[in-house]
């Protein structure tokens, strides 16, 4: 019988936990169960500051690298340009510097059999490529976020002399790696439209940890906190972000309110660019009460919010 080999995987990630956004829970749930396994996984990521761009009590953004140990994976934390989730300059000034934090900590982990990086964001994909380059390692690449496109969308940049330049890296990103994950169907044929290499790309769709989340009876604390008792609760979880088209919520329930319906609630659970903006204008509308903002919840609140 032959024995399983034992691999060390160097996984690059813009976001991890603490952090609570898609990117950190889906990039520690992996790599937890890669160690399961009997692999050792190393993580590159940043001091936790998404989406405020305000460091999480307990850690400090040093030129040196930070190392810890989290449920068995070896983490190391790089310095980077801190930066809120809103705006464009300042957040692809935090972008590059990852790419180059994450490039000059990667030379000095010892003997990775394989090099992973994982988007959003586009350039930690490039500090992935850069890498393999540099350590001779194969490369996945793992898209979780269509870019440039996903930023033309959004308006976050126009300028179209720098977007074809953003066009022309993601086409050699793509044709730098060895593999590509993509998360869904669309998300494939939208690599292939730029470049033609199906035979290097698989398909895995986000799963669910059933541990965790399995059906459960209403939680009577939160629907009281949030104005949910004895109401059809509308829950809305993630980030609060300027691709997510969250004004509708609002246009929901000023319809609802206009027609003299109490009996619906709107929940906006989580942190992001546009949670202040949309706010306001909840305020402004007088549609308190109707859609609550819950502000960012511990990752093991969400299966009593979803419940």
């Amino acid at each position: 019988m032959t024995e399983k080999r034992s691999l060390h995987i160097l996984f690059l990630t813009h976001y991890f936990p603490p952090e609570v956004n898609a990117p950190a829970s889906r990039t520690y749930e992996h790599a937890v169960r890669w160690v399961r396994a009997g692999h050792r996984v190393t993580v590159i990521t940043c001091n936790p500051n998404c989406p405020t761009g305000v460091l999480f009590p307990g850690y400090r953004n040093r030129w040196r690298p930070q190392h810890e140990i989290m449920d068995g994976i070896e983490v190391v934390r790089v310095w980077t340009f801190l930066a809120p989730n809103a705006g464009t300059v300042r957040r692809i000034v935090n972008y590059l510097s990852f790419l180059f934090s994450a490039v000059l900590a990667g030379l000095w982990i010892k003997r990775p059999n394989v090099i992973v990086a994982t988007s959003p964001q586009f350039f930690c994909g490039w500090a992935g490529v850069v890498l393999s380059w540099l350590r001779q390692r194969p490369f996945v690449l793992e898209i979780r976020d269509i870019w440039p496109e996903s930023i033309e969308t959004v308006g976050a940049i126009r300028f179209r002399p720098v977007l074809r330049f953003l066009q022309f890296l993601e086409r050699r990103m793509y044709l730098a790696a060895d593999h590509i994950v993509a998360v869904g169907e669309g998300y494939k044929r939208k690599i292939l439209e730029k470049v033609n290499i199906p035979e290097r790309i698989s398909v895995i769709p986000n799963g669910v940890d059933l541990e965790k989340f399995r059906p459960q009876p209403p939680d009577s604390e939160l629907r009281a906190r949030w104005h949910g008792d004895g109401k059809f609760v509308c829950a809305y979880v993630g980030t609060i972000g300027m691709a997510h088209g969250l004004e509708v919520v609002l246009e929901a329930a000023e319809i609802l309110k206009r027609q003299g319906r109490d009996d619906v609630v709107f929940w906006l659970v989580g942190e992001g660019a546009r949670k202040a903006e949309l706010e306001a204008e909840t305020k402004r509308r007088g549609l308190e009460g109707r859609v609550v903002f819950t502000g960012r919840l511990p990752k093991e609140e969400m299966p009593k919010v979803l419940a």
